[in-house]
């Protein structure tokens, strides 16, 4: 066997040294690809005529990618794990899950006609859907991905609250201006207690007592006791310069400790900051044009305003009461979800 002279084993040995070098820089890319993935604030907005997620980078206030979904992407949840993201997609009667590390869908899931909102049992098993067309609760199981069962309600339901203990699932319908209390157990509606005019999205304090409920054409929110469902209160709301009937309320959302709720006015293009206690509001802040779903970071000290008329999002400093930015999200986003 002849012997492999010193200069070529010279230069075998570069060889393998540079693969070895490739490879570890190979391994770290991946590395910092995850941690910064992991480390990464963003935001996804649903874009109704565009089938499509944005996805803003919350640090750099930029939009860095869109995700493809299924026909008229609505109301979205994360999966408690942060892996996961669900949005129900109304033309195509379907739960569409998204992979967040490769934003590629995984999975599809039959939610029957016209779903708009949802909610997800505490143990994560059950996904509870609006049916506008039929007027339903629709129930379905995740892991089978079947559809188990509707229980009628008024017609065109739209929001869908779950209790943190899964007992009581609330849906409000737009039509006949009432919120549907439902016993899980039973699958039964055991209350109809009637509210303002279009009712449409629901917050629950942290504590679980009160319901509160956004009424798009009675530019209010009716409060509920959870212990027996009564009406305990309302909130009105008034935006200077604004007709009463261009103050919309739709979206809701609540700070950790319950003392803010954020109310997105709709046509009158505000969000109302509200003191839970007093039930009065302290601030109103400009948005975009009909202002329509809200969100805040986990920090609290920014909240997230779609704005359906004007195809955009506005960030604004809490603190400040004032908005930062507004970045183009597509044609008629509808709501935004949040990954910390």
């Amino acid at each position: 066997m002849p012997t492999m002279q010193p200069n070529a084993r010279r230069a075998d040995a570069r060889v393998a040294a540079r693969a070895m070098t490739a490879r570890a820089l190979l391994a770290l890319s991946v590395t910092l690809l995850v941690a910064s993935a992991a480390q990464a604030q963003l935001a996804y907005v649903s874009s109704e005529k565009d089938n499509a997620l944005a996805v803003i980078d919350l640090k750099a206030l930029a939009i860095v990618g869109h995700i493809p979904t299924c026909k008229r992407p609505r109301h979205m949840v994360i999966t408690p794990d942060g892996k996961q993201l669900m949005t129900a997609c109304g033309d195509s009667g379907q739960l569409d899950v998204i992979d967040l590390a490769t934003r590629k869908s995984v999975r599809r899931v039959p939610l029957g006609e016209d779903p708009e909102a949802f909610d997800v049992s505490p143990d994560g098993k059950t996904l509870y859907v609006s049916n506008e067309e039929d007027g339903e609760l629709g129930i379905v199981d995740l892991a089978s991905g079947k559809r188990t069962k509707g229980i009628e309600v008024g017609k065109e339901p739209e929001g869908v609250k779950v209790s943190a203990d899964g007992k009581t699932v609330y849906v409000t319908s737009e039509v006949a201006s009432l919120v549907h209390v439902i016993d899980v157990a039973s699958g039964k509606v055991v209350k109809n207690v009637p509210v303002g005019k279009r009712p449409r999205r629901f917050a629950l304090t942290p504590d679980g007592s009160q319901l509160w409920v956004t009424n798009e054409l009675a530019a209010s929110v009716t409060i509920l006791s959870t212990k027996d469902h009564s009406v305990i209160g309302t909130v009105k709301f008034e935006v200077k310069g604004a007709r009463a009937a261009d103050i919309t309320p739709v979206g809701i959302t609540m700070t950790a400790d319950g003392k803010r709720a954020f109310v997105a006015l709709g046509k009158a293009n505000h969000v109302a900051f509200v003191d839970v206690a007093g039930r009065k509001v302290d601030k109103l802040v400009l948005a975009g044009k009909r202002a329509w779903g809200v969100t805040l970071n986990r920090a609290e000290d920014r909240l997230y305003v779609v704005n359906g008329l004007s195809d955009d999002l506005t960030i604004i400093d809490v603190s400040a009461a004032k908005a930062l930015k507004t970045l183009p999200v597509g044609r008629v986003p509808y709501g935004v979800v949040i990954a910390e």
